[in-house]
């Protein structure tokens, strides 16, 4: 399995000592019966909510910028824990939409969905302004990455 997934030493590990496999077995879904192949790792993405990310040591009092600055500055072991399939594109990633600048915490690429995965940091309860927010960051991104071909 190890082989087939592509898994290197470290990254084995790592999903051991961070008990990958016990958070998978509680958040089990019926994705492989209810969706196509396709869109199964996908979905299961979007619906994971247990990440470890104690390796970040940052205490009970933080902000979005010194969450930002321990993923950064712990890439590798964030990567990992998001799914290992990723590559890191950039943080404060810039978008210009008619002369005016949006900025996205974090940017990374999906290398198996070939998909962008834009990540806005927050340390507050969820509103629904970050919803809408984000659903604008994506779509600036389909249009550069689709219109353009490449990052602009």
């Amino acid at each position: 399995m190890v082989q087939e997934i592509g898994w290197t030493k470290s990254v084995l590990i790592h999903q051991i000592e961070s008990e990958a496999y016990e958070r998978y077995l509680l958040n089990q879904t019926n994705f492989n019966k209810a969706l196509e192949e396709k869109y199964r790792y996908q979905a299961n993405l979007a619906v994971k909510d247990s990440y470890n990310f104690d390796f970040l040591e940052l205490g009970e009092e933080y902000d979005e910028r010194k969450l930002e600055l321990g993923l950064i500055n712990n890439l590798r072991s964030f990567l990992l824990e998001m799914g290992g399939d990723l590559s890191f594109i950039g943080n404060q990633y810039k978008l210009n939409v008619d002369g005016d600048e949006f900025v996205i915490d974090l940017l990374l690429y999906h290398r198996r969905l070939k998909s962008l995965i834009a990540i806005e940091l927050k340390t507050t309860d969820f509103i629904p302004e970050y919803a809408g927010k984000m659903q604008f960051y994506l779509s600036v991104l389909d249009d550069k990455v689709h219109s353009h071909g490449s990052f602009k």
